[in-house]
């Protein structure tokens, strides 16, 4: 798989992991910011690893990105966000385990691979 087509792949999956979890609680986040949270959570990653950063800072640096777009996106009171955004994180990980389990794609989440 092409680095181009892991990366769009990447930006959708993520993208759809912030508009589920945003419908399944019922906060009405739109398809457009979610997509904006993706790329940007997307991007930061491939640069700190463009730069050579070590896997779990890949990992780690795009969280708070994320939290503060979906944060602001929402525009919820505090409890709420934070649900909305545990919601959004344990979707990430059943597509991640999906995708690195049964396609070999560990983009997603590059240190968490699950499949030999």
């Amino acid at each position: 798989m092409n680095y181009f087509f892991s990366f769009i792949l990447s930006i959708v999956l993520t993208s759809l992991s912030y508009f589920l979890g945003g419908q399944l609680i019922r906060n009405d986040i739109a398809l457009w910011q979610s997509l904006v949270i993706g790329a940007s959570v997307v991007t930061l990653g491939a640069l700190t690893e463009y730069l050579g950063a070590p896997i779990w800072l890949i990992v780690l640096i795009p969280f708070p990105v994320g939290m503060l777009l979906l944060y602001l996106y929402l525009n919820k009171l505090l409890h709420i966000w934070f649900l909305t955004y545990i919601t959004v994180l344990a979707l990430y990980s059943v597509i991640h385990v999906v995708m690195s389990y049964f396609f070999q794609f560990h983009s997603l989440i590059p240190a968490w691979k699950l499949s030999s």
